[in-house]
């Protein structure tokens, strides 16, 4: 895909981030000169086009009152990984789940699920509602709960000038 003079625009204006309204596309259509539809058509075809690969979002948990965060990593049979994966990822209170390799012998574990609380007890409940209702309760488990926070942000993009 060949980037006009727009596209490498909506890019920059979306690097740092939506703006919190209620209708972000229409706001950065407007320090572009687009309409709302434009900007969301613009950006539909830089993603089928691989140009933007990944468009999301970063939730700053803390300041919505969740300040009690915590992984819970589980070592989780391999042949029980991909179902145990998926029925994580169907709890709304599981906001990140996802498999990583074992570091044998010290680190056993192979599947991560962030969990977001605003109390600890009840970060915990969540944990032991996931084991019981996905029989893992014989499954050996930790979790580790966020101890200092690090600055969250988006992908920042050096943009090389139109052609």
């Amino acid at each position: 895909m060949d980037l006009t003079e727009e596209d490498y625009q909506l890019v920059t204006v979306l690097a740092p981030g939506l703006p919190f309204v209620s209708r972000p596309y229409a706001a950065i259509g407007e320090q572009i000169g687009m309409d709302e539809s434009e900007v969301i058509g613009r950006i539909e075809k830089m993603i089928e086009a691989g140009v933007i690969k990944r468009h999301g979002l970063v939730v700053r948990h803390h300041e919505l009152g969740y300040r009690s965060n915590a992984m819970c990593v589980w070592n989780i049979p391999d042949e029980r990984l991909d179902e145990i994966g998926k029925r994580f990822s169907a709890y709304d209170f599981v906001t990140l789940c996802y498999q990583r390799p074992r570091r044998l012998p010290d680190w056993p574990y192979s599947l991560f699920c962030m969990i977001h609380g605003k109390e600890r007890e009840a970060v915990l409940k969540q944990v032991e509602v996931l084991a019981e209702e996905c029989g893992l309760l014989d499954v050996e488990r930790a979790v580790l709960f966020s101890g200092r926070r690090f600055k969250q942000r988006g992908a920042r993009y050096a943009m090389k000038e139109a052609q």
